[in-house]
């Protein structure tokens, strides 16, 4: 932040060889954010640099760390399940340039980055000199956490029929049912019964974002991916093989009840179109998890 005397900045260390990933902010805008996982230690420096022949006079400079839930449904909500102050240094004035570090270790950060609908997972280091006259001056830089699991050992796959009474009769399968963000989606779809006209059938992926916990939790569907399985008529006995590359798509691991306040699921919709544009579907969740690169 420039002020008439000089500015203040926020550097985090080995910035330049940390991966980064796309974030949207509150604007819709995507900036590019530096990974760091759940248990690393957060370390850096603020720089303080003066125009010629001036000094900035203040009462303190703080350092803060804070893991924020921004929610925006029908009523915006806020708030901080970290919020970590360190005084850098004590109220004085500062004469000439100076970089002062900052650490904060052994911070567990639980959760990850996210950026749904209505729900934002953020974390972010602040700056503040205090002024006494004049307006405090700040910085902000925002980092993103991703949690990464080893691989899953219990992955039975789903089996599931779907029907009408002496009209149509499916069954289909997926080969699991937790997937990795990378993943392919393996399934077959076997028509067994089949007196209606089928025009065409597509796997849809569906994310619920759920806000609030328990009676008072509101649902909101979002559809991420579309992918058609089968165009035209099927006959009994027919088997469609289903191939879905997750990998193509902004995808989210499963969150269950973030600090309270949110949920984020995922789920299989199989839609099934007939001539006369009814519609027919089966609903399956599964769990999406971030692997180990």
């Amino acid at each position: 932040m420039f002020g008439a005397k000089g500015e203040i900045s926020l550097e985090l260390e080995g910035i330049e060889q940390r991966k980064k990933v796309p974030f949207k902010d509150a604007n819709g805008k995507e900036n590019m954010l530096p990974v760091f996982s759940k248990d690393e230690d957060i370390v850096g420096k603020v720089n303080v640099v003066l125009k010629k022949g001036k000094k900035l006079e203040h009462q303190g400079i703080k350092i803060e760390l804070y893991g924020r839930i921004d929610i925006s449904y029908e009523k915006n909500q806020t708030s901080d399940f970290i919020s970590l102050s360190r005084e850098l240094e004590p109220p004085g004035a500062v004469t000439q340039n100076i970089s002062i570090p900052f650490s904060f270790n052994r911070v567990e950060k639980s959760y990850e980055t996210y950026t749904g609908r209505y729900c934002k997972l953020r974390y972010f280091i602040k700056v503040t000199m205090v002024r006494k006259v004049s307006s405090n001056m700040t910085k902000e830089i925002e980092f993103a956490v991703l949690n990464c699991q080893s691989e899953i050992e219990e992955n039975t796959p789903i089996k599931m029929e779907v029907g009408i009474e002496e009209c149509l009769h499916i069954e289909f399968e997926y080969n699991r049912q937790k997937y990795h963000l990378k993943d392919c989606i393996i399934g077959k779809v076997y028509f067994l019964l089949v007196r209606i006209r089928i025009k065409y059938m597509e796997l849809a992926i569906i994310r619920r974002e759920t806000v609030g916990a328990g009676a008072q939790a509101t649902n909101e569907n979002e559809t991420l991916a579309k992918y058609e399985v089968m165009d035209g008529a099927p006959v009994r006995g027919e088997n469609i093989p289903i191939r879905m590359f997750l990998g193509a798509f902004e995808l989210t691991p499963t969150y269950y009840n973030v600090n309270n306040k949110f949920s984020v699921r995922h789920f299989l919709n199989l839609v099934l179109v007939d001539e006369e544009d009814r519609r027919y579907f089966k609903q399956q969740e599964i769990i999406l998890w971030r692997k180990e690169l």
